[in-house]
Parts: structure tokens; sequence; C-alpha cells
């Protein structure tokens, strides 16, 4: 027999987050969207932090951090379920507590210097692996490092579109070395990277980050020299269901605003939602939303099972990228004129919402991925249990 239940203490947890949320977070909405549109960041630094106290308080540090390192080690599956809670909102919260999952592969002197530093909240990290030529063709990257007489690394090359890089003190760059193949590297800001915002549609806020001639001391290898593709293709596939995960959320709040329009608007003398052309808008985006759930919450329980979860995880990423984008489109179409102005926040999700289909992995990269596995045989149909 499959069981979709939750057991007792998961729906605890699911309601408890779901309660933050909505009584701390999403009453911070309005003062977001004045902020961006004054071209200033979401939330003032001060604010997340103070949210990021007051669910510590409340038992939520650390969602997928081992409970050695103080966290809650909830496992893939509830991290879903908890991504999907906070994705019913655009305001620019997580939970903290913790840390790059490449992080944990450190010596015991990088744990104490990045990873226990970073789960505390004192320090800030980003991955950087994309480059202006080479994105989702992650071997094609160009950056060099380079060991010198001294035993030091000089890393030089550009990367593009990362998350975080502006705010980070600290980078996991991955370098070609000669000889070797791509290998990963713990650098701290203050040894000389820099990094410039990128203007985009959204409120993402990525950065380049340009590399000249940093030195790197030989310690701040993470991993073994050459081993650092496998690294940054366990960072990618480690989360790639919670893109989904927080698809979900969203469209679940964007639906409940159509459904509520639909219930106050009137056109010609009628509920706008008597009318088929938004009844059907309203149901398509229902199946397509439990779609993805369930495609999701496959993909976390292969993660939290020890499975290859790549295919599902595939699958469950073009799936929710490509559902979100149609909802959305949906919701703003049943609000009319009022859904494209700015007073409400579809245009804003609409815009946050696109980026899905593009960072880690684009649609055509998961189209590419499913395809060859099946090609090839790496999974087959009809291999439900295994």
């Amino acid at each position: 027999m499959v069981d979709f239940s939750l057991s007792d203490e998961e729906r605890q947890i699911r309601d408890t987050v779901r309660s933050f949320i909505a009584k701390e977070v999403m009453p911070l909405e309005d003062e977001v969207l004045r902020n961006e549109r004054a071209g200033r960041p979401g939330l003032a630094p001060d604010v997340i932090k103070e949210l990021q106290r007051k669910a510590r308080k409340a038992g939520f540090w650390g969602i997928n951090t081992p409970e050695e390192y103080g966290g809650l080690d909830a496992g893939a599956v509830m991290s879903a379920i908890l991504a999907i809670e906070t994705g019913r909102t655009f305001v620019p919260f997580a939970f903290g507590g913790s840390a790059d999952n490449i992080l944990y592969a450190g010596t015991e002197e990088q744990k104490r210097r990045y990873l226990i530093p970073t789960i505390e909240g004192e320090r800030r990290s980003c991955f950087a692996i994309t480059e202006p030529g080479a994105g989702s063709d992650a071997r094609n990257i160009t950056t060099r490092a380079v060991k010198d007489a001294s035993g030091d690394w000089v890393v030089n090359g550009e990367k593009t579109f990362i998350t975080n890089g502006n705010e980070a003190d600290f980078v996991m760059v991955f370098a070609v070395v000669p000889d070797a193949g791509v290998t990963c590297f713990l650098v701290d800001r203050d040894m000389g990277w820099k990094s410039e915002p990128i203007p985009t549609m959204g409120e993402w806020g990525p950065a380049s980050l340009v590399f000249d001639d940093v030195r790197v001391p030989h310690d701040n290898v993470l991993g073994e020299v050459g081993k650092g593709f496998e690294l940054a293709m366990q960072w990618i596939r480690n989360g790639r269901f919670m893109i989904p995960a927080r698809a979900i959320g969203s469209a679940e709040r964007l639906l409940q605003m159509a459904i509520d329009y639909a219930n106050l608007r009137k056109s010609m003398g009628h509920l706008i939602g008597e009318y088929q052309a938004i009844q059907w808008q309203i149901a398509d985006s229902q199946v397509e939303i439990e779609a993805t759930k369930w495609l999701t919450l496959y993909a976390a329980w292969r993660v939290q099972n020890g499975l290859d979860a790549r295919h599902a995880s595939s699958i469950a990423k073009l799936n929710g990228a490509e559902m979100a984008g149609r909802v959305v489109d949906r919701v703003l179409q049943i609000h009319g004129g009022m859904g494209y102005t700015k007073e409400l926040p579809i245009e804003r999700w609409y815009r946050e919402l696109r980026l899905l289909r593009i960072y880690e992995g684009t649609d055509e990269i998961q189209r590419r991925t499913i395809a060859r596995n099946l090609l090839k045989g790496h999974v087959r149909l009809g291999g439900i249990g295994e």
C-alpha cells in the first residue's frame, strides 16, 4: 500500500511554518514592493536577520543541517514541503542555519573557517561555476588556476549570474587546473576577487565575478584537485527539486488570488467565475499544480532514500518551471488590466517565476537529460517502485 499521508510530526511542522509565513513574513509584502519600486533591496539585512531570529526561536534553524551542527536535519521530503510553504510569499526570506551541501566535504579546518560560520549566519557564500561562455555546458569553463613556486594557486577568469555574488564574503569557485581538471577553491573576498551587479527583469540580483591573479592557498582547495566537477554536480543535483517545490507554493497562492477575484468581480451582470473561460483556466491550473507536487515529492523521496534522483529531479524541475509560468499568466489574465499593474504583486511574480526556466539547468537541458536517459537505457519506462 502506498501511504501519501504525513505523520503527525510532519503535519505539525508544516502547519507551524505555514502559520509563521502568514503571520510574520506575508505582512512585509507591501514593504518589499515599495522598496523594490524605489530601487532598494526588498528587505533590509537587519529585517531579514530579525525574521530568522524569530524562526530560530520557533525551532526552525538549519532545515537540512545535520543535528551535530545544530540543525533540524529534516530530510529532503520535509525540506520540499517547507519550500512549498515559503514559496507562498515573494518576500526574500529563507530560514537560516544552512550551508551549501558541498562544504561538508571540507577538511576540519575548512569546516571551522567556512562551514560553521555560514551555518551560524556569520558568513555568506556563493557558488560560482557559470561563465559568459559556459552556462548549461559547465564542462567548458575557462577560468584557470595555476600553482606557482610558493605552492599557492593563482586564479584568473570571470563568472557570471552568480546568486549572492554581491553579498558573499567567500566563494566556492570552480576553475580548471591544467593536466588535472576542474577544481573547487574556497576564496575569501579579501583575497582579491571583485563583483558587479547584473540588472535583470526580475528582482533576482546576480553578479559577475572577476578573478585577476587572485592568490589562493593550497589549503583552500575543497575536496581534491581535479575532482571539482563531481562536487559541482552534487551541489546542483542535491537541490534541484527545491525549485519546483517553491514554484508550487507560489502557484497555489496565485491561484487562490484568482479564485477569490473570480468570486468577486462581475462582468456583464455575472461573476466572472461563472464563465467557462475562467473556470477552465482555474481547473487547468489546479491540475498542473497537483501534478508538479507529486513529481517533486517523488524526486525528494528518492533523494531522502539514497536513490539516484537525477532523472526524477529533471522531470520535476522541467514540469514545475513551465507550470509556474502558465499559472501566473492565467492569473494575470483573469485579473485583466489590474493584473498588469504594480498595485498587485502578480506582475512581480510573473517576472520572478520566468527565471525558473533558466537557472540551475534550462528547460532545454532538462529535456536533453530526460531524453538521453531514456534513449541510452539509463532509466526505463514503467519503473514504479525502483
